[in-house]
């Protein structure tokens, strides 16, 4: 069994002194002598004292909590922004609560409501999944929320707050240096369970080519279907769709992130397409697994950490009552060895022809 739990009327009583005086000397209260406090304060520690977290948060209407959903924990991109705010919580004396919202908009709206039930002071959400008709709920919230990796859109309240990194222009990144390396026939890898960065990123994708004077032609174009990003993952379903942009003849592909390049590196090893030599990738996130990976990748580089921190300092400042301003974050170009000049030498596996690539694609989707 375990120990009773030491309570105030316990110190009280070993003090020999009233409830009230030890809840003061507890509480640092000026209302009784420095000496008295600092003695109840050294017996309740050696009692082994405990607050009662639920009581204090009652009397201060603030349970010195956060909660943070993510989309997904086997996702590598929320691991920087979920250490970002940890950091700034603890150094401000406040605890996260982690929640996994699996892709679902459902179950997000969901954990938001268990945390305001369970009075958290603030909510962040990571790539949040909510969509216009989750509003009107979002809105009966009553803590400060901010969302990270999504800017908000007319359709959400006008107290919601962001920090996000510019997908458009970070798109655009990698694909003008897909251009310089003299690239013309370049595909887009994107996910159908991303709806708001997946459509920016392929605005930024369409944008940079259409400086070019290229119109891409939808065989160009791939999306992972929502229901196969969700289930299996990004890379496995990046790898299932990838052969699709080879088969259309593509030189480079963007790739909505670098899950989904690690699946179209996958891809071009089963069809014995060389990177970059056959066929160049570019990424986006800069996940500490895309320096590993050989090739290692380049990719557009997200600030996940300062992110996080970011977006729990802005937590903390409206619980402060100050003013915040949403944030877009400009991104980085990582480059590394998976691109290269279109048909660049010393391919370490036999190119195959655009015919023999759509005889292997035949084969993969059979």
């Amino acid at each position: 069994m375990h120990p009773p739990r030491i309570s105030i009327k316990d110190i009280a009583h070993a003090a020999g002194v009233s409830h009230s005086t030890v809840s003061r000397a507890l509480a640092g209260s000026s209302l009784i002598s420095a000496e008295t406090r600092e003695r109840i304060q050294a017996l309740a520690e050696q009692m082994g004292y405990i607050p009662d977290a639920v009581a204090q948060s009652l009397q201060t209407r603030s349970t010195r909590t956060v909660g943070l959903v993510v989309t997904s924990i086997a996702d590598p991109f929320f691991a920087a922004i979920v250490e970002g705010a940890e950091e700034t919580a603890i150094a401000a004396g406040m605890s996260v609560f982690i929640n996994v919202s699996h892709n679902d908009p459902e179950a997000e709206l969901a954990l938001i409501e268990t945390l305001h039930r369970r009075r958290v002071d603030g909510i962040i959400l990571a790539a949040s999944r909510l969509g216009m008709r989750h509003t009107q709920a979002l809105a009966r919230v009553q803590v400060p929320v901010v969302m990270v990796n999504r800017q908000p859109d007319e359709h959400d309240p006008a107290d919601f707050h962001s920090i996000a990194v510019d997908d458009r222009g970070g798109a655009r990144l990698a694909v003008e240096y897909l251009l310089s390396l003299g690239h013309r026939r370049i595909g887009y890898l994107g996910m159908g369970n991303r709806f708001e960065s997946n459509r920016s990123r392929l605005e930024g994708y369409r944008a940079a080519l259409a400086g070019a004077g290229i119109q891409p032609p939808d065989a160009w174009i791939q999306t992972c279907p929502a229901e196969d990003a969700s289930g299996r993952g990004d890379v496995a379903a990046a790898e299932t769709v990838f052969p699709a942009l080879l088969a259309a003849g593509v030189t480079a592909v963007f790739c909505y992130n670098d899950q989904a390049a690690v699946g179209g590196l996958l891809a071009c090893r089963k069809l014995r397409v060389g990177v970059p030599e056959g066929c160049s990738l570019a990424g986006f996130d800069d996940i500490d697994l895309a320096r590993y990976v050989e090739p290692p990748l380049t990719t557009v580089h997200q600030p996940r950490r300062e992110m996080g921190r970011q977006a729990m300092q802005m937590v903390l400042d409206l619980l402060a009552g100050k003013r915040v301003e949403n944030r877009v974050l400009s991104p980085t170009l990582v480059i590394r060895s998976s691109a290269g000049k279109p048909g660049e030498a010393n391919c370490p596996l036999p190119l195959l022809s655009a015919e023999e690539k759509t005889f292997r694609f035949m084969e993969m989707t059979e």
